[in-house]
């Protein structure tokens, strides 16, 4: 049986129709995802390490966080302040 033209790619069709395309689209994906993600949990606790690995993953999580944060709540240091930094560095040095 031929497809509808309607369905072919490309086609512009009603806004309404293709918001609830999309929006079925990106659901069926984070579904596909997640139950992707529920496989190697699974997976990861049938292992012997499970501790260590859930311990390694903490402390990965919580590295990433702290960047994240540095990344957006903390203002660089001023240029010249930096300057002085190096400059009383290099001095101390000597």
């Amino acid at each position: 049986m031929k497809p509808d033209r309607k369905h072919e790619a490309g086609h512009r069709g009603d806004p309404d129709e293709r918001v609830i395309l999309l929006m079925a689209g990106a659901a069926d994906l984070a579904v596909s995802a997640v139950s992707s993600a529920l496989g190697a949990v699974r997976g990861l606790l049938r292992r012997s390490d499970a501790a260590e690995l859930a311990a390694e993953a903490e402390q990965d999580l919580m590295a990433r966080g702290r960047l994240v944060l540095d990344r957006y709540t903390a203002a660089p240091p001023a240029h010249l302040e930096l300057l002085a930094r190096h400059a009383v560095a290099r001095r101390a040095g000597r």
